[in-house]
């Protein structure tokens, strides 16, 4: 049975990112996969503390992290699935720290350090990487968002051998109500065009993806 994993890296369980993974796990399911979503927020857990029990000669946790907590389920869970879905808002130029924390305890319990391909894990498992993001897309090329995006996932597919695909959701919906905040330099506008024109795009590609990535 084909599994897929959902990891939101956003505070929000309701919103732009939650929303568009829930659209990728209905692809998955239509591929035929057992799927489940979880919120990086509601668990209680850190990042890596780099107690290196991963590394160890003969080591039990090879391709498993040695902390335990409330990740620790989940990351066991990751390794058995056939695609891992994940969602993150950009946060001062990067993904979140929740889903930063997952990133390092994820990919470094399966770095290795004594093989030139650097990895220890020996299955497949596809990567689809949802990305949300305020400001729009010309504004996003200007800061240079983009090159650490695909610099990250480079980086990490060789670690899981599988495919790896992006999604960039820009000039995202944020309030309710922009007439409550000190939102003077977006448009609320031109982002109710979006989210009202763009974004049931976004939502149909990311239950492609999640499609694609299931297999």
């Amino acid at each position: 049975m084909k599994k897929v994993l959902a990891i939101n890296g956003s505070p929000r369980k309701s919103c732009n990112t939650a929303t568009l993974l829930k659209h990728a796990l209905d692809g998955a399911a239509e591929a035929g996969a057992e799927t489940e979503l979880v919120h990086l927020y509601d668990l209680n857990y850190k990042g890596c503390i780099s107690c290196f029990a991963c590394k160890l000669k003969n080591s039990k946790n090879r391709c498993n992290c040695a902390l335990k907590d409330e990740l620790s389920p989940v990351l066991q869970r990751a390794m058995q699935c056939t695609a891992i879905l994940l969602g993150s808002p950009i946060y001062l130029g990067s993904i979140t720290g929740a889903m930063q924390c997952f990133f390092e305890r994820m990919f470094f319990m399966n770095l290795s350090y004594d093989k030139p391909a650097r990895t220890n894990f020996t299955g497949t498992i596809n990567v689809g990487f949802i990305y949300t993001m305020g400001l729009p897309e010309q504004t996003v090329r200007e800061f240079g968002y983009e090159p650490p995006i695909e610099h990250r996932s480079s980086r990490y597919s060789a670690i899981l051998r599988g495919k790896w695909e992006n999604l960039l959701v820009m000039d995202t919906y944020q309030f309710d109500d922009y007439s409550k905040y000190e939102a003077g330099l977006h448009s609320e506008e031109r982002k109710r065009k979006v989210r009202e024109e763009q974004f049931p795009v976004d939502c149909s590609n990311a239950k492609a993806l999640g499609k694609r990535m299931a297999g």
